[in-house]
C-alpha cells in the first residue's frame, strides 16, 4: 500500500492511474476505522481497479463546542487494517497542506444542509462539502463511497456533485450494524457499557416506526409519536434533536406517507450525539 501525504503528489499519482485507463474507487474517512468503513472499501474494490482511502479529521465540520480534539485517532491500527484489506493508496494529508494560510474558500449546499442535523450543527455541512470537494479534485475518482448512516451527508454530497459537475458517481452503501441494531460509528467508542446498551433505543425507535408503516399507518405525526415515545423511555438519553419522517430527496418533513420516506433520529447519550435512519418504502 502506498501512503501519500502531499496533495500534489496524490493528484499526480491518481492522474497516472487514470491515464492508464484504470478506475479509482475512493473512500474518504476520518479514521478510527471500523466494519462500516471496511464494507465501503470492499465495495470499492469490487467495482474499481484501484482503491484509494483518505484519512483526514476535518476541523471545518466541527463546531466550537464539538469533539474535534477528542475525536478517536488510531493511525497505526488504521494503516495495519488497510494493508490487510488490500487498499492500494492511503492519502493522509497534513492539515496545513489542506488548509494553508490564507485559505478562504468554502462550499455551501443550500436547503438540504439546513434541515435535520443542519439546525443543530451550524456550519457542519459547509465543512463537509468543502473537504469532499477538495478531495474529489485531488483524487478525481470514478466512484466515491459513503455509508447510509450519515444519510443527510449523502444527500448533500450528491447535490454538490451534481451542481458542480464533478465526474464522480456517489455510491451510498447500507448501514452496518451491531447485533442489537446499533449503527456502527466511531463515536460509539465514547460510550461506556451501560450507555452502549441504552443506545439501542435509536434503532428500536426506527424499527417501530417502520413496522407501523408496514402495518398501514400513513400519518407521519403518528409515526413521530411512536419514535419519540421509545426514545423518551430510555432514561440515559439526555436529549432528542429530532425523530421524524422526511422526504429522502429534499429532507423536508412530511405529513402523509405516500411512497418512500426516511425515518431519522438524532439523540444524545451523555455528551455523545448519535444519529441513525431507515429508508422505508410503502
Amino acid at each position: 500500500m502506498e501512503i501519500i501525504r502531499m496533495p500534489r503528489i496524490m493528484q499526480d499519482t491518481c492522474w497516472r492511474y487514470r491515464m492508464k485507463g484504470r478506475t479509482l474507487g475512493f473512500v474518504p474517512t476520518m479514521g478510527a476505522l471500523h466494519e462500516g468503513h471496511m464494507s465501503l472499501i470492499k465495495r470499492a474494490g469490487a467495482e474499481n481497479d484501484v482503491v484509494v482511502v483518505s484519512i483526514f479529521i476535518n476541523p471545518l465540520q466541527f463546531g466550537l463546542s464539538e469533539d474535534f480534539e477528542k475525536y478517536p485517532r488510531s493511525a497505526e491500527a488504521d494503516i495495519k487494517n488497510l494493508r490487510e484489506r488490500g487498499v492500494d493508496i492511503l492519502f493522509v494529508p497534513d492539515l496545513k497542506l489542506v488548509y494553508p494560510d490564507g485559505f478562504s474558500t468554502t462550499v455551501s449546499v443550500d436547503h438540504v444542509s439546513e434541515k435535520m442535523c443542519g439546525g443543530f450543527r451550524p456550519g457542519h455541512f459547509r465543512g463537509v462539502a468543502t473537504i469532499v470537494a477538495k478531495l474529489f479534485n485531488i483524487v478525481c475518482p470514478a466512484r466515491a463511497y459513503f455509508g447510509q448512516k450519515d444519510f443527510q451527508q449523502t444527500v448533500v454530497i450528491k447535490r454538490m456533485t451534481k451542481d458542480l459537475d464533478f465526474d464522480t458517481e456517489v455510491v451510498v452503501c447500507p448501514t452496518i450494524r451491531e447485533e442489537d441494531g446499533l449503527a456502527i460509528s466511531s463515536r460509539n467508542l465514547y460510550l461506556d457499557e451501560v450507555q452502549r446498551k441504552a443506545a439501542g433505543a435509536l434503532y428500536r425507535s426506527l424499527t417501530a416506526g417502520a413496522e407501523a408503516i408496514a402495518s398501514g399507518t400513513r400519518s407521519a405525526p403518528e409515526i413521530r409519536k411512536i419514535m419519540e415515545r421509545i426514545l423518551a423511555g430510555e432514561n440515559l438519553i439526555t436529549g432528542i434533536d429530532y425523530a421524524s419522517v422526511y422526504d429522502p430527496e429534499t429532507l423536508d418533513e412530511v405529513d402523509d406517507i405516500q411512497t418512500e420516506v426516511v425515518l431519522a433520529v438524532a439523540a444524545r447519550i451523555g455528551e455523545t450525539r448519535l444519529i441513525d435512519n431507515l429508508l422505508v418504502r410503502t
